[in-house]
């Protein structure tokens, strides 16, 4: 069950990539530096490599996992609207965004399961993007 960025909140934020401790860029590094650490997990379904960060694909069928970390999300609006530009997510713009923030089902090393923001690769703004660059 997937739920899109701009539903009901949740306090976590499971991360597979460049979001991860010590594999932020610059840009983005001292706001991932003041995220707390929750856990360990791992979400079902493909992950890509594009070069300078991956792409998840989920699938709760899928037998591969891909491991991440669990941060735990301060009260700060304004945080994961940083996080969305980063990601070069836009809720109000899903077809344009490379990345899109849902909520996910994510297995917890200690072996229990909760829901967590994650940003998973939106293969619509794939085909999108080579239909744009064909013109």
């Amino acid at each position: 069950m997937t739920q899109p960025a701009d539903e009901a909140p949740t306090e976590f934020l499971f991360t597979y990539g460049t979001l991860q401790p010590g594999r932020a860029p610059a840009e983005i590094a001292p706001l991932v530096e003041k995220l707390e650490i929750a856990g360990r997990g791992f979400v079902y379904g493909t992950l890509y490599d594009f070069g300078h960060y991956p792409g998840a694909v989920l699938d709760s069928e899928s037998s591969h996992r891909i491991p991440g970390t669990i941060y735990r999300l301060p009260a700060d609006p304004d945080l994961l609207r940083r996080l969305d530009e980063y990601e070069e997510c836009s809720p109000d713009s899903p077809s344009a965004s490379q990345f899109l923030r849902e909520l996910h089902p994510v297995h917890w090393d200690d072996g229990h399961t909760a829901s967590c923001w994650v940003y998973v690769f939106n293969e619509k703004w794939l085909q999108e993007d080579r239909n744009r660059n064909r013109g």
